[in-house]
């Protein structure tokens, strides 16, 4: 006898400003899962925190941007409504006894990436696709994540932060903690919400009066706030996975067709994605092993993304070579996302890269779980 599809839970949506990307994620993954190894549930969570199972047919995402849009202030077109059978979240987790429930977890942001979800399922017992509390806690926070890296003493470009709350009830000005912070790194910068992805709240600034405006931006999605200097090299990403046996993907390169790959640029198809990126064999294999002991230093598992820029003073810009620049543990699997395009260049499909996901969140579950009595599995 067969054995029975292994029940793919697509976790997706959530409260984040990401929820449409998250939206977009899922469609394709739903879309290139094969349904014979598989009985796909899709379950979205709204906007306003309700979770629904979605029929298949019916996770359809308008993925043209509302004319109200613009790179900062993202409007979302598809989304999840509570039209869908609303239900207990550990229930449909937990429901099938007979037969494997593994859940990947496409929720990008906070509440979905740094590390809540996880601890959820961790609790459920249930197998889940993509790196466990701590990591993801880490790498969603750049401020954490920069931290780490200077103690791992991994190359990345200088940052400051500021804090809203922390700074006021100290009694410091925090425009001004802000432009000291600025003036320390020399403009351009780039002020930047810690928590958040695809780009949401990001601001280059070149001038000191556009501080405030940038600032007040970024703290609308996060208290805690980073100011980066403004790097000239070229931006590559190397997509990773496993859990102790790691692979690299062939390295890509993004070409901003604007001052900052912005939301806009992610999900609008703006930019040019060069994959593989034109770098030699030496810089290849430098890229490709940063990426893996970046991965390690922040204790990922799954799959990640890591992003780097090159700094070559043959192209005119500085000489410090690759600095890691973020690590996105649930990267965007929507038709443009580069993690899916790395590995398909790498000669891993869509299809199969599900595959491996979910094993390697089997594999990595099983060890984490033995000692536990059977009834709580």
């Amino acid at each position: 006898m067969p054995n029975p599809p292994v029940i793919l839970v697509v976790l997706f949506g959530g409260k984040s400003p990401e929820h449409e990307v998250s939206c977009v994620s899922a469609s394709n993954i739903i879309a290139a899962a094969d349904q014979e190894k598989y009985e796909v549930k899709p379950v979205g969570i709204t906007r306003q925190g309700q979770w629904v199972q979605v029929d298949v047919e019916r996770v359809q995402v308008d993925v043209e941007r509302n004319s109200q849009s613009d790179d900062r202030h993202p409007q979302p077109v598809g989304t999840i409504t509570a039209e869908g059978r609303k239900v207990n979240p550990l229930e449909i987790l937990t429901e099938d006894k007979e037969r494997t429930t593994v859940v990947m977890p496409v929720i990008h942001g906070s509440t979905g990436e740094d590390g809540t979800i996880q601890g959820f399922l961790e609790i459920a017992g249930v197998p889940y696709i993509g790196s466990g509390v701590l990591s993801s806690a880490l790498s969603l926070d750049k401020t954490m994540t920069k931290t780490v890296l200077k103690s791992a003493g991994i190359p990345h470009a200088k940052w400051r932060q500021v804090t809203s709350g922390v700074d006021a009830s100290a009694g410091v000005d925090v425009v001004a903690h802000t432009i000291s912070a600025v003036e320390q790194l020399q403009l351009p910068v780039f002020i930047k919400p810690a928590n958040a992805g695809s780009s949401i709240g990001i601001s280059k600034v070149s001038d000191i009066a556009e501080i405030t405006e940038a600032l007040q931006l970024a703290l609308r999605y996060d208290k805690f706030v980073i100011i980066e200097e403004a790097v000239k090299g070229r931006e590559i990403e190397v997509a990773v996975l496993g859990n102790e046996h790691l692979a690299a993907s062939v390295p890509g390169e993004i070409i901003p067709s604007t001052s900052f790959y912005s939301y806009k640029e992610k999900y609008e198809d703006r930019a040019t994605l060069c994959v593989p990126a034109s770098l030699t064999s030496d810089e290849t294999r430098e890229v490709q092993t940063l990426a893996l002991t970046t991965y390690r230093a922040l204790r990922a598992s799954g799959l990640a993304r890591v992003d780097f820029f090159y700094e070559d003073s043959r192209n005119g810009n500085g000489n410090r070579g690759w600095l890691v620049n973020e690590i996105n543990t649930m990267p965007g699997f929507t038709p443009i996302s580069m993690y899916p395009k790395l590995w398909e260049a790498s000669g891993v499909g869509c299809r199969e890269l599900i595959d491996k996901l979910v094993q390697l969140a089997l594999d990595r579950h099983l060890p984490r779980n033995r000692h536990l009595p059977r009834t709580c599995m």
